[in-house]
């Protein structure tokens, strides 16, 4: 049981140009694993190519998400199947609710006896809301629309918390947040790990404050489409100090 990517070469649609290659790495329940790697290397890729995004084409290798296959699955199986992206930049969607956007993918997720009313749900995404730091009045906002890029940013923390997905892929949460938002995010973050001890996380940062929240089993340098170093929490240290440079 694990989500595992095996030797995958990623073009970009239309384009005869792979962006990923022969990327490998397997996140077993419970894991942490951390990508860091300078821009343009194809971090933000490989998290679209993970939930399916049609830009991309996989050329060649797998992806199995506990033993089933979903190379070809589409965003919205994935989903079900326990696989949750935090996007960088999340999209605006004027006209739908998020309370309401909140619920149906809560009760989309459940079997019919765990799903739940309105009345019930509402109460839940009240203690949510407070635990991530956004006021109840969000509930009768629309999607994104209009937030900052720190309400961007929790308003996704929101989302795993209350999805409790499998697989956690967190595309630079950190990017654009001030430092009261990132020990917000990321604190909860960490209770979400503790709490849901089975949950296997790829955290792609540039930043090592995170790493005051967040302590990695892994740390991967990602660097030209592939993975070309992997080490723990030392490596980011020496990255951090270093810079990328020094790495081919």
């Amino acid at each position: 049981m694990s989500l595992q990517i095996k030797k995958l070469q990623v073009n970009i649609a239309d384009e005869d140009r792979p962006v990923l290659t022969e990327v490998s790495l397997e996140i077993a329940p419970g894991e942490v694993h951390v990508l860091m790697g300078p821009n343009g290397s194809g971090k933000s890729t490989l998290s679209k190519v993970l939930m399916g995004h049609h830009d991309y084409v996989v050329i060649s290798g797998e992806i199995w998400l506990d033993d089933e296959e979903i190379t070809s699955a589409e965003t919205t199986d994935r989903a079900r199947k326990g696989l949750f992206l935090a996007a960088q930049y999340p999209v605006e969607i004027p006209g739908v609710n998020l309370a309401n956007f909140l619920r149906v993918s809560y009760n989309s997720m459940r079997p019919e006896s765990e799903k739940l009313p309105l009345f019930k749900f509402r109460k839940l995404l009240r203690e949510k809301l407070a635990e991530v730091g956004l006021p109840e009045s969000f509930m009768e906002r629309n999607l994104h629309e209009g937030f900052s890029g720190g309400e961007k940013k929790k308003c996704e923390i929101l989302q795993m918390l209350l999805l409790e997905p499998k697989y956690v892929v967190l595309d630079e949460t950190d990017s654009g947040l001030d430092v009261d938002a990132i020990r917000t995010v990321f604190t909860n973050l960490a209770k979400a790990i503790n709490t849901h001890k089975q949950m296997g996380v790829l955290l792609i940062t540039h930043y090592h404050r995170v790493f005051e929240y967040i302590h990695p089993d892994f740390v991967h340098i990602f660097k030209n489409g592939k993975i070309v170093e992997t080490g723990g929490l030392e490596l980011a240290q020496r990255i951090d100090t270093e810079g990328y440079e020094s790495k081919s």
